[in-house]
């Protein structure tokens, strides 16, 4: 509706991140006008996250702060995502000043949603599937970063681990058609941008109709095949996540040393290093299988970070079974770890479990892991001084002034001396000194005067 302003708040993981800037392409596409002011808004949407209790609350607790803040102005609020695809109508007895819920897959009718809400219409719901020949397009000027690219190649999840809601918010697994994925990072190199993350719950689970396959692309897996076709786009450089232990494979690896542009780090989140639990939490392997992988992974002609989460204080997780997730991660060796204390999420089979561990000994448990894995990660850190690596620079820092931050092909977030100039290009970066979760280092390039002592 021309002249309307909508503000968009997202919470949760780079798919509803993905989700948001299609919706922002498509709202503004229909006559409205973006602000990042919430307190002025004519509509407030959140895209909102159901992997965590907290996340969820959070929603609604930031529901109530912007109603604070319009005395008595109220805006027109939207909830999407997938608070909104699990919680559905039940959502408007919860908070009434809910006016639009839209789930996962209504991304592509939220206007006509958000402009019969504005016309007078009350109270309305979308939760139904996508729509056939649905448009995935998101405009250059909506996407988190002119220089880096989400692109979801898989949506959902069949996996069904027992503590996880995503396969109720997300739905089954679909793979988008290969040939519209390059035909999307072919696009965005025109357009400048520089990396692409091919993301989805389970980016390796990707299995698209068997008619749609791509010809002329070896590999083991339909991922491998596509990681493939992807690199030869000529993308100057293409990530992916979240990777699945089971559906891992080593032709993965071989392609990543194949094409140098297919960047040296996989996420393979563990979850737990005990082989109870694991049945436990439905994963579907063993510690022995997920090692196989990190075998394979470390195997690798180039050096390939690797990164993981897992799950402290899962129902029944006795303190020698913690012992042996302590005992994995020491054999891993992290560049980093995502720590979670379990959380119980209401309709999944855990649910049901005797949540038999206190808070206190999560707490508790939480802590030993996370002093076990940043001792880890420090080696693995100084391992990098005086190396140089490949960044990405993708801003100013907020926190210091005259400093540059970017990534570099392994994941590692650089911080260096440098002008503003480079934002948006590719340097190296010969690393000086390494940080908790950072490194630092000094810029290499022919533009810099190297015996400049503050560079």
């Amino acid at each position: 509706m021309k002249g309307k302003s909508v503000y968009i708040e997202t919470f949760g993981c780079q798919m509803n991140v993905a989700d948001t800037e299609r919706a922002v392409t498509l709202l503004r596409a229909a006559g409205y006008e973006l602000t990042k002011q919430d307190d002025t808004a004519d509509v407030v949407i959140f895209n909102t996250c159901s992997v965590r209790a907290r996340a969820e609350q959070k929603v609604f607790n930031r529901i109530g702060e912007v109603r604070h803040k319009r005395c008595g102005k109220e805006p027109l609020i939207a909830v999407t995502g997938c608070v909104a695809q699990l919680k559905g109508e039940a959502l408007f007895a919860q908070t009434p000043a809910i006016s639009v819920v839209a789930g996962t897959r209504a991304t592509d009718r939220l206007p006509d949603l958000i402009e019969r809400a504005l016309n007078g219409e009350q109270k309305l719901l979308d939760i139904d599937e996508r729509r056939k020949g649905e448009v995935w397009d998101v405009s250059p000027v909506e996407r988190h970063s002119p220089y880096v690219a989400f692109v979801p190649i898989i949506e959902g999840c069949n996996k069904f681990c027992s503590y996880c809601i995503v396969p109720f918010s997300r739905g089954r697994e679909q793979s988008r058609p290969p040939q519209e994925v390059i035909t999307e990072v072919r696009r965005l190199r025109e357009e400048g941008f520089r990396e692409v993350h091919l993301i989805g719950q389970n980016v390796n689970s990707y299995r698209p109709p068997p008619e749609t396959e791509l010809e002329g692309f070896a590999g083991a897996t339909p991922f491998s095949r596509l990681l493939r076709a992807v690199a030869a786009t000529g993308m100057e450089r293409v990530k992916f996540t979240t990777s699945f232990p089971r559906d891992f494979h080593p032709d993965i690896v071989r392609a990543i040393d194949e094409f140098d542009n297919l960047c040296n780090w996989v996420h393979l989140p563990v979850q737990s290093g005990c082989d109870r639990i694991l049945r436990a939490m439905r994963r579907g392997y063993k510690v022995a299988d997920y090692l196989a992988c990190v075998e394979s992974i470390k195997s690798a002609r180039r050096m390939i970070a690797l990164t993981s989460d897992i799950i402290v204080g899962y129902p029944g997780e006795t303190s020698d079974e913690f012992a042996e997730t302590i005992l994995l991660v020491q054999q891993c060796q992290y560049d980093g770890l995502y720590i979670f204390k379990y959380s119980e999420r209401s309709g999944t089979p855990a649910a049901n479990f005797p949540n038999d561990v206190s808070d206190i000994e999560k707490t508790k448990r939480f802590m030993a892991l996370e002093s076990v894995q940043r001792n880890i990660q420090r080696k693995v850190y100084n391992g990098y001084v005086g190396r140089k690596l490949s960044v990405l620079v993708e801003k100013g820092s907020t926190r210091h002034a005259g400093q540059l931050t970017g990534h570099s092909k392994c994941n590692k977030v650089i911080n260096f001396t440098g002008s503003l100039d480079f934002v948006g290009e590719t340097v190296e970066v010969c690393i000086l000194e390494a940080k908790e979760n950072s490194l630092y280092g000094k810029i290499i390039d022919s533009r810099v005067d190297p015996s400049s002592s503050h560079r």
